[in-house]
């Protein structure tokens, strides 16, 4: 990874750690504040490797960063001069005015590229060295795919209070599927509308249960 990847990773991680463990501070629970962190770190790391493997067995390579906005509007005429860090000031403004209730966690997006070797392992020399649509929707899905698997695993584990922590991770898939920007469920709805459907009914249908049974 290079170094900015990493600075982006870990920001997007105590961003995570703030908005999963806002509503502990009020209560002085230091205990389910690093539970918190851990948990923050384990969705985050999950996520990133997920798709690197699957980027890795396609011949390919991912890098992260922060989800940054630069238009405002349906036109491209409004743009800002600067794109904001979304992945920041959202969450985070968003848990501080609703003191926490509120868990808005689009943090990262993802860029892919072909590795140089791609071409001529695969296809023959100067041939389709770029990713397809349909690759990069498969790295993407691999992300939110292994962070569902988590908050299932979560769930059915015996410790009782890591069922919170189950709730945060269907969270965190949820708002990630969201085609805007350059979210993954931007880049997974654009590679492939079947899968992108598919992961979003399944996400629903866990993000149901998770806020009226769980």
């Amino acid at each position: 990874m290079k170094s900015q990847e990493h600075a982006h990773i870990i920001t997007a991680i105590l961003v995570l750690a703030i908005v999963s463990g806002f509503s502990f501070v009020f209560k002085s629970d230091l205990q389910n504040l690093l539970l918190a962190l851990v948990f923050s770190i384990v969705i985050i790391a999950l996520s990133v490797l997920a798709k690197k493997i699957t980027a890795y067995l396609l011949d390919a390579d991912v890098e992260h960063e922060l989800w940054e906005m630069k238009n405002f509007g349906f036109s491209k005429d409004f743009q800002l001069k600067k794109p904001i860090p979304a992945g920041i000031i959202f969450p985070l403004v968003i848990t501080i005015f609703s003191l926490g209730s509120a868990k808005f966690l689009p943090l990262l997006t993802y860029e892919t590229r072909a590795l140089k070797h791609r071409a001529a392992k695969r296809f023959g020399f100067y041939s389709f060295t770029e990713m397809t649509d349909w690759h990069n929707a498969v790295i993407g899905a691999s992300g939110i795919i292994i962070v569902l698997i988590l908050s299932i695993i979560t769930y059915l584990s015996p410790l009782s209070y890591l069922e919170y922590f189950s709730k945060i991770a269907v969270y965190y898939a949820f708002w990630n599927l969201l085609p805007i920007s350059k979210l993954d469920g931007a880049q997974i709805f654009f590679g492939s509308r079947i899968l992108w459907s598919v992961l979003a009914a399944i996400t629903l249908a866990i993000t149901f249960l998770a806020l009226t049974i769980i």
